[in-house]
């Protein structure tokens, strides 16, 4: 096979490849963050990845150059069947992934303590506090300052941090807005808690990231950072809705459904997100932090 042909059937397929490779990643909201949170999550995620890198590459480089170079038909190779030991590769193999190892141990420490989800938002901007109920298959946000909810629905100002309490009325779930980082699970008669803030306007997908029956494909939301204005002309769209959220409605909302439409209510019962939990816990309330449950995602 010539130069040409070679170029041809190899390297163009392969560029081709690799091409599509980087826009399906551009795509990832992961790895496009627009909130601090997300940021530093992306950052971590850069350097472990680049910190591992350092052992991964030079063994796969030295795994080809190795059999290219001891193979059978190479006769300036060291031929040394009786060899068995050397210190200076037993030093290498050991020492550098120690290190790495020492390294990715105080990074993780570190970043433990600094993206606990149960951590403030530090902020001059004064947060809001959303309640969040993971129904089949749905979202519902509760407004407890504001007196109102929304289904499938969830907006905030843009630099304003969100204070969230999490809970489920069904099975497990996690709640999970993949451009503002951290996701954090859902359990029924237990509240978990998540701090985010959005540093860019923008429509934002949110996803339900653990599988929680037939439609969990569907159970997504969108979180809408908006600036003030629009942020208070929503507030009074939703107050403007017909919509009445006490216990007897919400039993109607709770009921199994898929691909649910935004719904808004202008006034919910200020007990309704307590009296979620506690009716799983005989009255009382459990934190998942108190608890000491490892639920942090």
């Amino acid at each position: 096979m010539n130069k040409g042909v070679l170029y041809n059937r190899v390297w163009i397929p392969a560029a081709a490849a690799l091409a599509a490779c980087l826009a399906g990643c551009s795509k990832l909201d992961v790895l496009d963050p627009k909130g601090s949170v997300g940021l530093a999550e992306k950052s971590l995620i850069g350097t472990a990845t680049f910190t591992m890198l350092i052992v991964v590459v030079p063994v796969i480089l030295m795994t080809l150059w190795f059999a290219w170079h001891y193979r059978a038909s190479n006769r300036r190779a060291t031929y040394a069947p009786k060899w068995a030991h050397s210190t200076a590769i037993e030093v290498v193999i050991w020492t550098v992934p120690s290190i790495i190892i020492l390294c990715l141990g105080v990074l993780t420490w570190k970043t433990t303590h600094e993206l606990d989800p149960y951590k403030p938002i530090e902020s001059a901007v004064k947060p809001i506090n959303v309640e969040v109920v993971a129904l089949d298959w749905k979202w519902l946000f509760i407004y407890p300052d504001l007196g109102i909810a929304s289904v499938n629905q969830l907006a905030f100002p843009v630099g304003t941090p969100v204070n969230f309490r999490i809970t489920s009325d069904s099975v497990m779930n996690s709640f999970f807005i993949p451009r503002l980082g951290s996701q954090i699970y859902a359990m029924a008669g237990m509240q978990t808690q998540l701090h985010l803030v959005a540093d860019e306007a923008g429509d934002y997908a949110g996803v339900s990231a653990n599988f929680s029956g037939k439609g969990f494909s569907d159970m997504k939301f969108r979180a809408l950072a908006t600036n003030p204005e629009q942020f208070n002309a929503w507030v009074q769209q939703v107050k403007a809705s017909s919509g009445r959220l006490d216990m007897n409605e919400y039993n109607s909302v709770a009921q199994p459904s898929e691909k649910e439409p935004v719904r808004y209510f202008s006034s919910v019962d200020p007990k309704l997100f307590h009296n979620i939990i506690a009716k799983y816990n005989n009255g009382h309330v459990l934190d998942l932090q108190n608890a000491n449950c490892g639920t942090k995602g």
